[in-house]
């Protein structure tokens, strides 16, 4: 029964994105967070109506906070990984590159975290290789499932406060940046 859900989140990690639901009964105290449609934590009689759980999305821990906003209703937030959400937003906007494209028919999600240099795909991290060229460097690898190979361009965009702009290239043609 979804008539308690009240707050619904959607969160882009390195693994995927995760959908966070989160059920407050206000009359029973009931908690019920469900995570990509599977129930991660359920309380069903709470005397203490405000609080907060944590939970794991993927392998980042998530609490969500419950405080009184006035009479009998309640305002829900999330922290993702001891951020706010909105700061972990743009904090992860800063250390991570994000790709999605379609290669002959199969869907790719392609993440690279630029403070480890990983790179994920459909939420595997991926074997890579690096190698130095004249511009910058590039790191390849094969998509998960099929012979078609990538690289990540990493180049100096020659300006300080830019720093170097991560380009992704499937089968040698170029993909755009996905804002996810």
């Amino acid at each position: 029964m979804m008539a308690d859900l009240v707050a619904l989140w959607e969160v882009s990690l390195s693994d995927g994105k995760h959908r966070i639901e989160f059920e407050h009964g206000t009359t029973s105290g009931k908690r019920v967070i469900t995570v990509d449609g599977k129930e991660v934590l359920r309380k069903n009689w709470m005397f203490k109506l405000v609080g907060r759980e944590t939970f794991n999305i993927g392998k980042v821990k998530g609490t969500i906070n419950i405080d009184a906003s006035g009479g009998f209703s309640y305002e829900y937030t999330l922290d993702v990984d001891g951020k706010s959400l909105k700061k972990f937003v743009e904090q992860r906007s800063k250390t991570a590159r994000v790709w999605c494209t379609s290669v002959a028919g199969m869907d790719y999600r392609i993440v690279l975290e630029k403070d480890t240099m990983d790179v994920w795909c459909n939420g595997a991290v991926l074997d890579t290789a690096g190698e130095f060229v004249d511009d910058g460097t590039e790191t390849h690898f094969n998509l998960p499932g099929s012979d078609h190979s990538a690289y990540i361009k990493a180049v100096s965009s020659g300006k300080r406060r830019e720093g170097i702009i991560h380009v992704l290239f499937v089968n040698g043609i170029e993909v755009p940046e996905s804002n996810d």
